[in-house]
């Protein structure tokens, strides 16, 4: 039988439930259509937001949502989207699809969202076509609770009391759509335009997010951070986290690969390409090292996910995607991994949460579907605020092609504050179930369930078949002195709790 061992008295870290944050951008569907539909709209809503999306999140227990990209952030000018909805600028959405943006979802309305959610904002500010008075009145607009400009402006659109600004982005994709910059200077940029976000409530610190690197950009990291970092005092670089964003494509850019008809070996490559992200974390985390030694400044993986062609007949601008069991393979790998380093790793938000990329829930007029993402993410939401436990899994190559071997199995355990010990576990293989023996080092275990999301691997849930693929109970589990037994079958992922006295 294939070991797993879990270790609960020895605690290796924090999961922050923030890990499991999410992505929204006025991209395709993503807002109009999937988050907000308006006030006036047929479909049930509560200030103009789905009530279908957002008791579904809520049930996902969503952490903190990013807005308002991406790209889009760049372009973004956060006055054009206040006061009465018919007198707001339109745009041209140059980015995604060329459509008329109406501004008719702006500040005051995301921050109804996450109310009705319950999670925290985080805001991108515009750096790229944006002005450093521009993004520090944005803040002052949102967080000051006294006489000023901006505030009596918030005061004149509706909202007495300010918001609490969790966390906020200075500029995205800065070394590309937000402005083609070069580390050394947006660096020194960061370090001004952070300068004049003030924290204008004593009970309450802006997270400030600086641009990190694209993928494998070592250099961007190092750059960044050693400009940062110098004389800034006792600032740890003037930031709190660095952003990093990676996306599995299988396929050249150019044709990226369907989401739902694959073989398996576009299978087995993408879960390879995903678990490039291991890799990621860890080298750009010895980069920060060098520089931030007590782990001060987290480590934001504020867009990951996989992307692939968009599906026939939809808008190429769109991005608009299907997601199947692989997707949820993806999900829980990155998952994983996260939980893992999460002495550095302190948010990670996937792209996108609605009708985007890797989307947790996908709209069409009245109708919604939760993807197999979704399920995943359900599962998961158990760690959140847990305490990270050792464990080890151990593994096997499985595919088909030599140079896309990937290992059979990835787990992460943690703790939570009522005794229950949570495991998560994924099969990577595409044809083989596997049996476990589950070591649970001094250990008294007074209950014990199990969940699991399976199936084959283009699975997915369809308007017309919108239960396809879900989470179901799983009951084929024992006790058998102290140890689990169990057999995992392929292509799932696996959520097994233990109560411990």
């Amino acid at each position: 039988m294939t070991k797993l061992y879990i270790n609960p008295n020895r605690k290796m870290g924090h999961i922050n439930p923030e890990i499991q944050g999410h992505f929204s951008e006025h991209l395709g569907r993503c807002i109009y259509g999937g988050l907000y539909v308006g006030e006036n709209s047929d479909i049930p809503n509560v200030n103009g937001m789905r009530k279908d999306v957002v008791e579904a999140l809520k049930e996902m227990k969503i952490p903190v949502l990013r807005w308002p990209g991406g790209c889009f952030a760049d372009e973004y000018h956060w006055k054009d989207g206040i006061g009465k909805k018919e007198n707001r600028k339109k745009m041209i959405n140059t980015h995604w699809g060329g459509v008329v943006e109406d501004n008719s979802f702006g500040t005051h309305e995301f921050m109804e969202l996450c109310r009705q959610l319950g999670c925290k904002p985080y805001i991108n500010g515009n750096m790229g076509s944006g002005t450093v008075r521009e993004m520090s009145e944005w803040i002052e607009y949102m967080t000051l609770d006294g006489v000023s400009p901006m505030a009596d402006l918030r005061k004149e659109n509706g909202q007495e009391k300010p918001w609490k600004v969790d966390y906020f982005g200075v500029g995205n994709e800065n070394w590309g759509c937000g402005g083609n910059m070069l580390p050394e200077y947006y660096a020194n940029e960061y370090r001004r335009y952070q300068t004049y976000l003030r924290n204008y409530s004593k009970d309450h610190s802006i997270f400030k997010i600086a641009c990190g690197p694209n993928s494998g950009d070592y250099e961007w990291t190092d750059t960044v951070m050693k400009t940062c970092f110098k004389n800034c005092g006792p600032n740890h670089g003037f930031m709190d986290g660095l952003s990093l964003h990676y996306y599995t494509v299988p396929g050249p850019w150019e044709n990226k690969g369907s989401a739902t008809d694959f073989d398996v070996e576009s299978y087995y490559l993408t879960l390879k390409k995903t678990l490039f992200m291991e890799e990621l974390i860890s080298r750009h985390t010895a980069i920060m090292d060098k520089y931030d030694k007590d782990h001060e400044v987290g480590l934001i993986v504020d867009e990951w996910g996989n992307w692939f062609d968009v599906e026939p007949g939809t808008n190429p601008g769109f991005l608009y995607q299907q997601n199947t069991i692989r997707d949820a393979l993806v999900a829980g790998i990155n998952l994983n991994i996260f939980n893992k380093h999460c002495d550095r790793v302190k948010m990670a938000n996937i792209a996108q949460i609605a009708n985007v990329l890797q989307s947790v829930v996908l709209t069409e007029g009245e109708k919604m579907v939760k993807t197999p993402t979704y399920h995943v993410f359900n599962m998961y939401k158990y760690h959140q605020d847990a305490e990270l436990v050792e464990s080890s899994v151990e593994t096997e190559l499985v595919g088909v092609e030599k140079d896309n071997m990937v290992p059979n199995l990835t787990e992460s355990a943690s703790l939570d504050k009522d005794g229950v010990l949570n495991i998560t576990l994924t099969n990577l293989s595409a044809d083989k179930a596997y049996d476990i023996s589950g070591i649970l080092v001094d250990t008294n275990c007074k209950s014990l369930q199990a969940k699991i999301l399976s199936g084959k691997i283009n699975d997915h849930n369809t308007f017309d078949d919108p239960m396809r693929v879900k989470t179901e109970e799983f009951s084929n589990i024992k006790l058998a002195s102290g140890n689990l037994e169990f057999t995992i079958p392929s292509s799932s992922v696996m959520l097994i709790q233990v109560q411990t006295i």
